[in-house]
């Protein structure tokens, strides 16, 4: 009886300490998630293998639920760029157009040509000439056309992309997912600008492939900064990768925003154009936070 009472009290006793540590691990994942929200950090995915039924299905809805999320507050935040982009470019061309066209009107007559004034007239003119291509730029971020989905042969268009920098060291591989439903147009647009960008950062050799979406292992899962889509696993996705200089943390967060460029002659819409561009199709543009082995950088196209 004694030996009953004893095997019963260690009974109870390893399950109160398997549910105070079972306790403790969900206490770690929920300070975890908690941190991570506090640093606007939305592509959290915490592993499930270890876990109860009911806690491995609660994990993975938590899991989508952050990737719900970022692509909400991306979508806000595009929204909001593109209020204010039209707001700002409307407000510059009412003031600059009269200018433009007085200094021209100016220019012409007879009594400013070959004078001192003719001069300054015509720096006043080239300057808000200057100024409205300028704006123009920017007013493609707001006048973007309705995407025309159709299915995309992505052999081609890496192709096209080959043929484009036949300089670069190519590598490629797209047999995990041959085909994308897209709008063509706007996806070469998308990775021309990443691999333009990626030129003029100092790449010399780029790698562009194929997956479908499924989740690695948690080591090499791609965690995304910057702003973008998260992965679906049941989407097709498109990697770019380079070997330019890795981007320092404090710009990565930065580089999808309208105006932000680190290159003297940049105007900081090519990065955000294309990302808008793939959400007008239900899909994403994000940077990878573990690039492809053998590359400093890798972009992730992902489609609806």
């Amino acid at each position: 009886m004694t030996l009953y009472i004893l095997g019963l009290v260690a009974t109870v006793l390893l399950l109160l300490l398997w549910i105070y540590r079972r306790q403790r691990l969900l206490s770690t994942r929920v300070r975890l998630m908690r941190e991570a929200l506090h640093n606007r950090d939305f592509s959290f995915r915490l592993p499930t293998d270890s876990l109860l039924p009911g806690e491995r299905d609660l994990q993975a809805a938590l899991n989508d639920m952050s990737g719900e999320i970022k692509r909400l507050m991306a979508r806000n935040e595009v929204e909001s760029w593109q209020r204010l982009t039209r707001v700002l470019t409307h407000e510059i061309m009412n003031s600059v157009a009269p200018i433009q066209s007085i200094t021209q009107a100016y220019i012409a007559s007879p009594l400013v040509k070959d004078t001192p004034l003719e001069e300054g007239m015509q720096a006043i003119h080239d300057t808000t000439r200057s100024l409205s291509a300028f704006v123009d730029n920017y007013r493609k971020l707001t006048q973007l056309q309705p995407a025309d989905i159709a299915e995309v042969d992505l052999d081609r268009l890496v192709d096209n992309l080959m043929a484009l920098y036949p300089d670069i060291e190519w590598h490629t591989d797209t047999h995990a997912a041959r085909y994308a439903n897209a709008d063509k147009g706007m996806l070469h647009q998308v990775a021309v600008n990443i691999i333009k960008n990626a030129i003029e950062a100092g790449a010399r050799r780029i790698d562009v492939r194929t997956d479908c979406g499924k989740e690695p292992n948690n080591s090499n899962t791609f965690l995304h900064i910057g702003g973008g889509d998260a992965p679906s696993p049941s989407n097709t996705r498109l990697l770019v990768s380079n070997d330019a200089p890795p981007i320092p943390p404090d710009v990565a967060r930065e580089i999808f925003i309208p105006f932000f460029t680190t290159k003297t002659t940049g105007s900081g819409i090519g990065l955000a154009l294309a990302r808008q561009m793939m959400m007008a199709q239900d899909g994403g543009l994000w940077l990878a936070d573990t690039p492809v082995a053998g590359y400093h950088t890798t972009f992730v196209v992902t489609f609806g």
